[in-house]
């Protein structure tokens, strides 16, 4: 692989073998220094590597998506059990990062087998709302459509994979507009707030996709928008280690009245997603 200049795979494979047990202890130290070498070389690890093996070559680096895709496509030519072997990964091993991976690789290969186990895993039993929301991805990715019934807290959520937003910009608009108005409003405070806020909005936005929140947010009500945008802003500052003066923040965004309730009802709701305690 050094010889014909592949150095980000030369740096994925030796990664892989020092997490080996039982190796000669001579050859562990020549994987680590050689390693170690690359690691200096190329300080942004394989993707670096990759970049400059595709400048060298004339081409344009490839972004991580396009070399999970190829490496997967290259492992299924090589085993015609991967795909199903990447299933079994994801459906039946505790969640890791390793099945997070897993479920990307199954967006880039075909297969309606995949896609039937796939649907009833997710049908089967209720799973973390982001890991349904991911699984959901990864079909429509795969090209599925139609609806799919999701276990949650113990009702289901009947949802149309094809209808299932891929990117942040595939959420309607009333999404971004909570950002916004938190935007406005956290300009003079640390820099890092907004980009707090708007993470975990949308981490909030996925693991929400469907429900009785969901729906009421979408609909673009002016005052159910202030109210998640109070909320967000005062959850967002709590993590951060800020004060996280609701009263204070509520009265920024205009908060009255019966909007009050709402905006205190929004405000639990996000705490207990970033407590982990959304969903068991």
């Amino acid at each position: 692989m050094l010889e014909s200049e592949r150095y980000g795979e030369a740096m994925e494979t030796l990664d892989f073998l020092m997490g080996c047990e039982g190796q000669d202890e001579q050859r562990r130290q020549e994987w680590s220094t050689l390693l170690e070498w690359l690691r200096v070389a190329f300080p942004g690890g394989a993707q670096d590597a990759y970049g400059n093996e595709a400048a060298l070559a004339g081409e344009e680096p490839e972004s991580e998506a396009q070399v999970l895709k190829r490496r997967t496509i290259e492992k299924q030519r090589e085993n015609a059990g991967y795909t199903f072997e990447l299933v079994r990964r994801v459906t039946e091993e505790p969640l890791t990062e390793r099945g997070q991976i897993a479920l990307e690789q199954l967006a880039y290969l075909e297969g309606a087998e995949s896609d039937r186990l796939l649907i009833e895993w997710l049908q089967a039993g209720e799973l973390h709302p982001l890991l349904q929301f991911r699984g959901l991805q990864t079909l429509k990715r795969r090209g599925a459509s139609g609806p799919v019934r999701l276990p949650r807290e113990g009702i289901s959520l009947e949802l149309e994979i094809e209808r299932t937003p891929l990117s942040p910009g595939d959420f309607p608009s009333a999404v971004d507009e909570v950002l916004e108005r938190v935007s406005d409003q956290t300009d003079n405070e640390s820099p890092s707030m907004f980009y707090f806020a708007r993470e975990l909005w949308m981490q909030f936005m996925m693991a929400t996709y469907g429900t009785n929140d969901y729906v009421m947010l979408i609909r673009g009500e002016e005052g159910e928008l202030d109210a998640w945008a109070a909320a967000l802003h005062a959850q967002a500052s709590e993590a951060l280690g800020g004060d996280g003066n609701a009263e204070q923040i509520r009265d920024a965004y205009g908060i009255t009245g019966e909007l009050r309730f709402r905006c205190e009802r929004a405000e639990r709701t996000l705490r207990a997603f970033t407590q982990g305690s959304l969903i068991r």
